[in-house]
């Protein structure tokens, strides 16, 4: 198995079209080989994790990061969210 480094642009955006596309294809179709099975030992040791509480803020914003991410459609704030906890857990160590 080759593995091919992609950045976003590579990547076709989830749009109505692809969505389309994706629903049509059968379960046959879809190449899980790089997807280990989740044994029961994985179901033994795994645990619960609740979701953080949130908490309202005003943010001021760059308008052009928000527009982007609101083109994104539903749940942008959430995205936008999960990249401040992506910066924040590769940093919070130092």
């Amino acid at each position: 198995m080759t593995t091919t480094k992609k950045t976003l642009a590579d990547i076709e955006p989830l749009n109505d079209k692809r969505m389309q596309k994706l629903k049509a294809l059968s379960e046959k179709d879809v190449d899980t080989s790089d997807i280990p099975e989740l044994d029961e030992e994985f179901w033994n040791n795994a645990t619960v994790r609740l979701p953080v509480n949130k908490e309202a803020l005003s943010l001021r914003v760059d308008q052009d990061v928000v527009d982007w991410f609101r083109s994104q459609g539903r749940g942008y704030q959430t995205k936008m969210n999960a990249v401040l906890r992506t910066f924040y857990e590769a940093h919070k160590s130092d």
